[in-house]
């Protein structure tokens, strides 16, 4: 499938935020785009991704303190989070009452592992595109809500690189994108239409597009979009 409204997209191309921008954010409280609840199309669609599968590792790119995280933990899954603001960490420990350990991460200068007691939960603190597998191996699933969204679009190609890198043969990897009109708004979030998903991950994934639902909130009738489409895909190696 293909998003059926064709627009221009000038408008974002050459967006670019830039990593302070969102460590900004965070500092400043400007998190509207953190869900105090489960994502319901996560809910929906787990059995899509653990596919009989129990206790799996999990890949959270960009996580900031979603929630889902604990929720996945606490079923006995392992959880690896990246995120560049150390905030966002720390709440998310705060958040669930988890005791935590803090340390430095050799391999990346300047970047820290935040890891629960329980070993169930490691977050780390560094550009995403400094992660690699050789930090914390790989994954058998991925769960991408507000990550490719979030990312300029100018650096698609070299997360969907990493992002595949990242993926055990098995992995199964929930892609949530949203559609719009970006001549109205610049973002972030990107407009990520289907097309796109398929030139980035078309020659090494098998995509099917599980939902299309209609996620329009007054949050975002205020930036001055009048539809808003969000979509999971599920993303599996071709070989």
């Amino acid at each position: 499938m293909t998003d059926s409204k064709s627009h221009d997209l000038k408008t974002q191309e050459n967006r670019v935020m830039a990593v302070d921008e969102w460590v900004d954010r965070w500092k400043e409280g400007k998190i509207g785009f953190h869900q105090d609840q489960v994502h319901k199309l996560l809910k929906k669609h787990l059995d899509a991704i653990l596919d009989g599968r129990k206790k799996i590792r999990w890949f959270f790119p960009l996580c900031g303190k979603a929630v889902d995280m604990k929720w996945l933990a606490d079923m006995g899954h392992t959880i690896v989070g990246v995120d560049v603001s150390e905030i966002a960490t720390k709440e998310f420990f705060t958040d669930q009452n988890l005791p935590y350990t803090e340390e430095p991460v050799p391999a990346i200068p300047g970047a820290k592992a935040f890891k629960s007691s329980d070993g169930k939960i490691s977050l780390y603190n560094c550009d995403l595109y400094d992660f690699c597998s050789s930090i914390a191996g790989k994954f058998d699933g991925i769960w991408d809500r507000g990550s490719l969204v979030a990312i300029n679009p100018s650096d698609r190609q070299r997360y969907a690189t990493l992002i595949v890198s990242l993926m055990t043969k098995d992995c199964r990897y929930l892609l949530d994108t949203l559609l719009y009109n970006p001549s109205l708004y610049e973002g972030p979030p990107f407009y990520v239409p289907d097309d796109a998903v398929a030139d980035l991950f078309g020659e090494m994934c098998n995509i099917q597009m599980l939902e299309s639902v209609d996620a329009l909130t007054e949050r975002q009738k205020a930036w001055g979009i009048d539809y808003f489409t969000e979509k999971v895909h599920l993303l599996t190696l071709t070989s």
